[in-house]
């Protein structure tokens, strides 16, 4: 007696983590004309495809570490920061090093990421990281030392907080003062994993922040804007003028502060 298709759906979804029976039973059911059983073999091969994909995609961007690797560097950060842009909040950077195998399917530049997906990702990273860090500069410092400044101090900052120090750094376009080897990479949070893992990090810390900031706040919508200058936030600038988690060096706070 064949089995009904909501039942093979069932035995499909229990084999899930064992792939030798799972690919037995497809290979059984390749001889059943059932269109739904066909659609279902469908759905099966574009899921294997899509994991491949993933997979060959994540080791494109293994390559600088099995470089280092390869010369002899074993601990391995990468290091991104997020928060350059914003008109209010500070400037978060992140340190990522990855245990030894980490296979972390779709991890990818966090910007490329919907905000659910970073948060999924964000927890697989934390539970495959050898030791994260991160380092926070407010607005009051961007507006001292500038916002490229204050990023490459986030950055430092981030590095100085790992549980266990890296004898190479991943760095998504900037080159640190720290006595470490380092190779800046352009656009390198989609280039490299370790980077890629420090920028979904870092970025999902940083909407934390100002989705915290935004109860005190509600006028600026930084629950939705995290800072950056939308219509809304500029509207409300022009209102109520700036708060302490603005960055009064930048242009559009300025003229905000001065009606």
């Amino acid at each position: 007696m064949k089995l009904t298709i909501k039942e093979i759906e069932e035995r499909i979804h229990r084999l899930k983590e064992e792939k030798n029976e799972l690919d037995a039973f497809i290979d059984e059911l390749q001889s059943d004309e059932r269109s739904g059983v066909k659609k279902i073999i469908l759905r099966h091969e574009k899921a294997l495809e899509s994991a491949r994909l993933l997979k060959v995609h994540y080791e494109q961007m293994m390559v600088f570490e099995k470089e280092w690797t390869s010369k002899g560097k074993h601990v391995i950060a990468g290091v991104d920061e997020v928060g350059r842009g914003p008109l209010a909040g500070p400037v978060i950077a992140a340190a990522a090093i990855l245990k030894p195998g980490t296979y972390i399917p779709g991890l990818n530049d966090s910007k490329k990421l919907s905000e659910s997906r970073r948060e999924e990702l964000f927890e697989e990273i934390m539970k495959n990281a050898v030791s994260i860090g991160i380092g926070l500069v407010t607005a009051h410092e961007i507006d001292e030392i500038n916002i490229y400044q204050a990023s490459k101090k986030a950055m430092v900052k981030a590095v100085g907080a790992l549980k266990e120090q890296p004898d190479h750094l991943l760095i998504d376009a900037m080159e640190l003062p720290l006595a470490v080897t380092q190779s800046k990479i352009i656009k390198g949070d989609a280039k490299s994993v370790s980077i890629a893992a420090a920028s979904i990090i870092a970025k999902v810390t940083r909407d934390r922040y100002m989705k915290k900031l935004h109860r005190n706040h509600p006028q600026y919508q930084f629950n939705k804007n995290m800072g950056y200058g939308t219509k809304e936030h500029l509207e409300a600038l022009e209102r109520f003028g700036p708060v302490e988690e603005h960055r009064r060096s930048f242009s559009p706070v300025q003229q905000g502060s001065l009606l």
